[in-house]
């Protein structure tokens, strides 16, 4: 494969295909180019193997759960995300809570196996959405573990096979467009230690080590909302991921990435929140323009609340992947206004 999409760090800044990213765009005083506008979209290759719990996605109007459907419905709608300015969005091979937030998961939702081989179905499912991103442009940062999820791994040695098997088939298909976020939070809920913050340099350094023709990926992993990262992630990763869960004051968003350069280690490089579940998009002053305040890419978590229907929530599944509710239109509108200086 040819890949038509290439993202490439250079000091803070993201360039695609040699191009800083926005180009020339300022919005309100804030610098926009090189920044790279997200949305955290984990469920594009969402299944459950679980009998027990798969029939909880069932779609509304066909009383059945779809894994195809919802990727086929996924690639639909990615050049409207695009149009909107969103040139990037997190997908993981282990998804996310489809509830938004869960102490418990008995769904079964992996793209590993527990000796860390790769599902081909999934693999399926996913070459769709980054043949389709490629094609489009669009940079795909590419999760490989979830908490909750990871108990699927039957070792360490698992865990190992399946950074070095995912990160190998996304260089052995060509794609350019990819950034690696080893783990989804760290420093929350892991059981593995090579999971947490103490252990995942080692699978940061593993990721980046994998070479085809003397190309590799460009790697980093996430903490929780309100989280600086501690110094040997800062040291090891490409990009430095932040979320802004729990961040109800935007001033903590702007403290927290001055914060997060202030870390012990860190040389100019991307920060980037991939998640944060905080909108206000009308009002003058939110989580999203904290971080462009700082000069950090936001992402938008967005997840189906008590009494919304199927319009509503991105992470819920099953997903309606328009741009479909009053939450999903705010987000979308700002971004554009943003992206295009207006």
């Amino acid at each position: 494969m040819s890949s038509r999409t290439e993202v490439e760090i250079r000091g803070e800044t993201f360039f695609i295909n040699g191009r800083i990213t926005y180009p020339g765009v300022t919005w309100r005083g804030r610098r926009i180019a090189g920044l790279l506008l997200n949305t955290r979209m984990v469920q594009g290759i969402f299944d459950d193997l679980n009998p027990e719990t798969r029939d909880l996605w069932a779609y509304p109007d066909t009383g059945q759960w779809d894994p195809d459907r919802n990727t086929r419905e996924f690639t639909d709608a990615m050049h409207k995300w695009l149009e909107h300015g969103v040139i990037a969005f997190t997908i993981n091979l282990q998804g996310g809570s489809p509830y938004g937030y869960s102490q418990q998961q008995p769904w079964i939702n992996s793209a590993f196996a527990p000796d860390g081989e790769l599902r081909q179905e999934y693999l399926d499912r996913l070459k769709r959405i980054l043949d389709r991103a490629d094609g489009l442009g669009m940079v795909v940062i590419l999760g490989l573990f979830y908490f909750g999820q990871e108990k699927i791994m039957s070792t360490e040695a698992a865990i190992r096979c399946g950074v070095v098997n995912a990160v190998d088939w996304v260089l052995e298909q060509g794609f350019r467009n990819v950034l690696i976020e080893i783990n989804n939070e760290c420093n929350v809920r892991y059981e593995q230690p090579l999971l947490m913050p103490d252990g995942v340099p080692e699978l940061i350094k593993l990721a980046k080590s994998r070479l085809l023709d003397g190309r590799r990926l460009l790697v980093g992993t996430s903490y929780g909302g309100g989280v600086v990262p501690k110094s040997n992630v800062v040291r090891s990763s490409d990009f430095l991921l932040i979320h802004g869960n729990r961040v109800d004051a935007p001033a903590r968003i702007r403290e927290q990435v001055r914060q997060t350069r202030q870390v012990q280690g860190y040389e100019p490089k991307p920060i980037l929140f991939n998640e944060d579940d905080h909108f206000a998009f009308d009002q003058p002053d939110n989580n999203f323009l904290a971080a462009l305040d700082e000069y950090a890419s936001w992402g938008f978590f967005d997840y189906r609340m008590e009494g919304e229907g199927f319009d509503s929530g991105y992470q819920s599944v099953p997903v309606n992947w328009e741009i479909s509710s009053d939450r999903k239109r705010g987000f979308f509108e700002l971004a554009r206004r943003i992206a295009n200086g207006e």
